[in-house]
């Protein structure tokens, strides 16, 4: 089984190269890396290639060219990725442990192929230091429903069949991966596929992503993407519950 990891860059210098180790250290060799770059000014694509270098035997794909934002440099990963599942691991995002591949692939019971594999993530500083357990918990039994309530499990650790992946909707600048998870989780129940729960923490998260920085515009289009998928008096109850939940938790 081959897993495609796609990594999106622009003037990471700072925190690709934790990312590249965590790759680079797997101890499951049936790995495509991705590295789809936006012409970066600083020493990122440098980095890169010199992984690259270090890892002859690897498969690794390194793209530098001009993109029209994040999410049109994930379509470009999604269109060239050959592997079984695909995972989005951003720059400063890092695989948990050197086993981490190996345990998802060995999560996957013999004959079974799932629409998604996922897990747990932990939450790092810009140092790559453990700060938490992201507060959202996957639920056990995941389906296209699940993300009502949030998107309860994080993007590093949704690992998608390629097979019945769509391209991210390029409408939404800074949600659109959780329209893309809820289109990949219908399509897998359309075709009757299985959603594998690995029970690991399979990420470690950067703190301050894209949706960090732009807090507002990102639950603005939440809300859109989740009245689009659930309805408007559904997601306006479950976000009367979330606002209770952190006026509580205060």
């Amino acid at each position: 089984m081959k897993i495609t990891l796609a990594t999106v860059t622009y003037n990471a210098g700072n925190t690709i190269e934790r990312t590249l180790k965590s790759v680079e250290e797997q101890t499951y060799d049936e790995i495509e890396h991705l590295i789809i770059d936006g012409v970066s000014k600083d020493d990122t694509v440098e980095k890169a290639f010199e992984y690259k270098k270090r890892n002859p035997k690897r498969d690794i794909v390194i793209v530098s060219e001009k993109d029209h934002g994040l999410y049109d440099a994930m379509n470009k990963a999604i269109r060239l990725a050959t592997g079984d599942f695909i995972c989005f691991l951003n720059a400063g995002d890092k695989l948990h442990s050197k086993t981490t591949i190996e345990e998802l692939v060995a999560s996957i019971p013999s004959g079974i192929t799932p629409a998604v594999v996922y897990g747990n993530t932990d939450i790092v500083d810009d140092e790559g230091h453990f700060l938490h357990h992201r507060h959202h918990t996957p639920p056990e039994h995941l389906n296209s429903g699940s993300f009502r309530k949030g998107m309860l499990v994080c993007h590093q650790a949704f690992y998608a069949n390629t097979s019945i992946v769509p391209e991210y909707d390029l409408k939404y600048k800074y949600s659109a991966d959780f329209d893309w998870c809820v289109n990949v989780m219908k399509e897998g129940e359309r075709q009757g596929l299985p959603f594998i729960n690995t029970n690991l923490v399979l990420a470690d998260y950067l703190s301050e992503g894209m949706t960090t920085r732009h807090h507002k515009e990102s639950l603005a289009e939440r809300f859109r993407i989740m009245r689009k998928h659930y309805g408007l008096i559904p997601t306006l109850w479950n976000h009367a519950l979330f606002a209770v939940k952190n006026i509580l938790h205060k």
